[in-house]
């Protein structure tokens, strides 16, 4: 009958000793596989360890490819909105400059003429600082948040720019200098009329001088009339918009005519005494949305010699 043990025999190399060990064959059989197969499953398993870290590893790589690709184009685009901001910025600080003196007087103007000539709103800062919070509570978001935020900006400063060109407009358009050179001999209100002695409304002022003396333009405008009109005698009417309009009455010549685009300073005509006049003067108005305004409350520049 056939052995059912196996021998396993140990020999030392150095001195030949033998030392022999006698076990089961089941339990021989385990330890022949444990020294023969369980390295090299060991070594199937780490390979496959190895590939899969190798391609979680190379989807990630991917991943953080495209991710880095989508941040700068986001950056690109950023760059490119920050570079109009900038160039919005620039336009306005050249822009911004108004005339001391017609900036001055165009402060004064009735809140009716300011209102029709600004109008307009802000937009609402509420919208930037919900985007803001936003950004601050959702990082992942931080691009596509930073560029609304860019855009509202961008929007915000496009309307100030209009805001800034309306301003400049209605500079350019309120009465701010004295018309003529002389001296102030009847103001705005009431006075007594030097033909009846009746007390009067007097809806201008009246500046004293010598005939032939230049009239200037008090600020930009078109020519509605330079005719002769009534106890105004030669009389010249300025249309400068946003329903302001001033009169130049008792001219012993015109300068200008009907339709005519005029600047501020500009000569329209020259001082005399035509119609109800009692010598030499400049009788001059200003009115606001058909209303008369006190012309002295508006100038603050002198009239140009």
């Amino acid at each position: 009958m056939a052995s059912r043990r196996i021998t396993i025999v140990v020999s030392d190399a150095s001195t030949g000793a033998e030392r022999r060990v006698s076990v089961g064959r089941r339990t021989g059989w385990a330890l022949l596989f444990s020294v023969l197969v369980l390295p090299l499953l060991w070594g199937v398993a780490a390979r496959w360890s190895a590939q899969y870290e190798i391609e979680t590893l190379a989807a990630a790589n991917a991943a953080l490819r495209v991710e880095n690709d989508s941040y700068r184009a986001a950056t690109g685009q950023l760059t490119a909105q920050v570079g109009a901001l900038q160039g919005a910025v620039a336009d306005l600080s050249a822009r911004s400059t108004l005339d001391p003196a017609a900036a001055a007087a165009m402060a004064k103007l009735p809140t009716t003429v300011r209102n029709r000539a600004l109008g307009g709103q802000a937009l609402p800062p509420e919208a930037a600082r919900a985007l803001v919070s936003t950004a601050v509570t959702s990082p992942e978001n931080t691009f596509g948040v930073l560029r609304d935020l860019l855009s509202v900006i961008e929007t915000r400063l496009r309307a100030m720019s209009g805001d800034l060109e309306r301003r400049k407009l209605l500079a350019h358009a309120t009465p701010s200098i004295w018309p003529a050179v002389g001296w102030l001999t009847d103001g705005f209100g009431s006075r007594r009329d030097p033909f009846t002695g009746e007390t009067t409304r007097h809806q201008g002022l009246d500046i004293a001088g010598q005939t032939g003396q230049p009239v200037y333009a008090t600020a930009d405008g078109v020519v509605r009339a330079a005719e002769r009109s009534g106890e105004f005698g030669n009389l010249v009417v300025l249309d400068h918009e946003f329903g302001l309009v001033t009169r130049y009455a008792h001219l012993s010549r015109f300068a200008v005519q009907p339709g005519q685009r005029v600047t501020r300073g500009q000569a329209i005509g020259d001082m005399g005494s035509t119609g109800r006049s009692t010598g030499p003067h400049l009788h001059y108005e200003v009115w606001a949305n058909d209303r008369p305004l006190n012309p002295l409350q508006l100038l603050t520049a002198p009239a140009q010699r």
